[in-house]
């Protein structure tokens, strides 16, 4: 089974995002809250990361919601994982100000519903017709909601992660952190200094205007964290997006991992403790696939986002079935019996559990991996749904799957076309075993893709 997307205007795959003082104002956030709290009422908790708009932004979704009478909480700065789990175990609901792995420049906003998952897209275009009809439930003088602090209520994130694993599981084990500069600043450095490790740290500073790096973990701006790791012998370096709802990972030689790698290593892991359902979107390596059946599990594909793998997790395991993880292939994981969203935090505390109970070294365990071959290229063209039709038809002798965009595999290579939901252009993405065959099924989709770009 897959989660269907609807069509929406205002939020994207994780929030709505834009650059401050241009796309994200005071006033759409101020409307955001209003509208929110004009669908859930109660105890709002709010969160930020450390971008320097966060504080105002934060305000003005404060305000909204009160002004709806909901009675709000300010979480502080802390990760949006960590937000999620506060408001599953004690809000009605939950604003997160953060633009994730955008640029300095950028900032949004994530809304979080009563069971922790970010809001669904059904309530999305619910949320959203409020916003541009202006139906708000304003609040009278007599029932506007209160605004309270709880800062320090991260802690009790931080702590259930920490229980999570066996005491002290990473005793005798050196680690570097790369919060980059945002909300994972104070959290993940606690986290494994919680589990025993000796925890080195950089770009562990709150500062908004990210000096370090960029929020997106990428190769390009992990250079410090590789150094640091071989220059202290630490056995992996970790690094989060703004929001920390991702790690990333390099090996004890500084070498990047792949986070297909990454999520395939984790489910090896998992499965080999507990056999059951991995759920993962269409974009996701075969390779991820490929350890779960080795372990006698499946795989239940979704729509790209973590949106669409949470809410199919909660779905099949109220319907009974055994569900044991799920993900994304961009360091996005989902620990189930944690919560039901991505968390570095618990991914960076997994990788400890996983080097503490094996006797290789990170980089031997990545090398074990079976080997995939990916290509991805974008390509810009007016008409995006014209082009996915045409290789629909092009393709029709293939196996074709359009649980998002159009996934077509051919013998053991598939590949994935989908259109930019904001932009004139759609993602390629082709993958096998073989080199040889992903770089002709590649050729083969361009000479059918150039045909349509020609007529444009």
């Amino acid at each position: 089974m897959a989660a269907e997307k609807l069509q929406k205007r205002l939020f994207g795959t994780n929030g709505v995002r834009g650059i401050v003082g241009k796309d994200m104002t005071p006033d759409l956030v101020l409307s955001i809250g209003l509208a929110l709290g004009s669908m859930r009422k109660g105890r709002i908790a709010v969160g930020r990361d450390s971008r320097t708009s966060g504080e105002s932004l934060a305000n003005a979704v404060k305000a909204g919601l009160m002004a709806a009478g909901c009675n709000v909480v300010d979480c502080g700065m802390l990760p949006t994982p960590a937000l999620q789990y506060l408001v599953m175990h004690h809000f009605d609901g939950g604003a997160m100000i953060t633009a994730s792995h955008n640029p300095p420049e950028y900032n949004g906003v994530k809304i979080i519903e009563p069971d922790g998952t970010e809001m669904g897209d059904e309530q999305t275009v619910l949320l959203e017709e409020r916003i541009f009809s202006r139906d708000f439930d304003v609040q009278s003088w007599e029932h506007v909601g209160s605004g309270t602090t709880a800062s320090q209520r991260v802690d009790e994130y931080t702590d259930a992660i920490i229980r999570s694993v066996p005491e002290n599981i990473g005793r005798d084990m050196s680690v570097v952190v790369d919060p980059g500069c945002g909300a994972a600043s104070f959290t993940t450095p606690k986290i494994l200094t919680g589990l025993g490790c000796r925890v080195f740290s950089i770009n562990a500073q709150v500062d908004g205007h990210f000096p370090g790096r960029l929020p997106e973990p990428s190769l390009d701006g992990l250079k410090g964290l590789t150094d640091l790791v071989r220059s202290t012998g630490s056995a992996f370096g970790v690094a989060h997006d703004g929001d920390a709802d991702r790690a990333v990972f390099v090996d004890e030689n500084g070498r990047f991992i792949e986070e297909n790698q990454e999520f395939a290593l984790v489910a090896d892991y998992i499965c080999k403790e507990r056999c059951g359902i991995v759920v993962t979107p269409v974009s996701s390596s075969l390779l991820v696939e490929t350890m779960v059946k080795k372990h006698g599990g499946t795989v239940v594909y979704t729509p790209v986002g973590s949106i669409y793998v949470a809410r199919t997790m909660r779905d099949l395991i109220e319907k009974g079935e055994n569900v044991v993880f799920g993900g994304e292939g961009n360091g996005g994981l989902i620990f189930p019996a944690h919560q039901f969203c991505r968390d570095g935090g618990m991914t960076a505390t997994m990788m400890v559990a996983i080097l503490a109970r094996s006797d290789l070294p990170l980089s031997r365990l990545i090398d074990q991996l079976p080997v995939f071959h990916m290509i991805k290229e974008k390509i810009h063209t007016a008409h995006p749904e014209r082009l996915i039709e045409h290789l629909a038809d092009s393709c029709k002798t293939y196996h074709i799957d359009r649980t998002d965009g159009l996934r077509i595999t051919k013998g053991d290579t598939w590949a994935l076309v989908r259109p930019s939901g904001t932009e004139p252009f759609v993602r390629i993405s082709i993958e096998s075993a073989l080199a040889d065959s992903a770089r002709q099924f590649y050729h083969e989709l361009m000479d059918y893709i150039s045909q349509v770009i020609k007529s444009e």
